[in-house]
């Protein structure tokens, strides 16, 4: 459960920014559509494996 204590003067579209500023942290929606249709391990796998060569190619570019 989220909580968020609004502070005396702050206004609403603050506090609710802040809100879903942790909300994305927590990661509630991300599984909520992960598991909305099984997958496989295997390409679970394959899928960490491109993201994983994607991130390597971008930090060899910037070198």
């Amino acid at each position: 459960m989220i909580i968020v204590n609004v502070k005396e003067g702050e206004s609403l579209d603050r506090a609710l920014k802040r809100f879903k500023k942790k909300f994305e942290k927590t990661g509630v929606l991300r599984e909520l559509r992960s598991r909305q249709a099984y997958e496989k391990k295997s390409v679970t796998r394959r899928t960490q494996i491109k993201k994983a060569i994607y991130k390597q190619s971008l930090n060899q570019d910037t070198i």
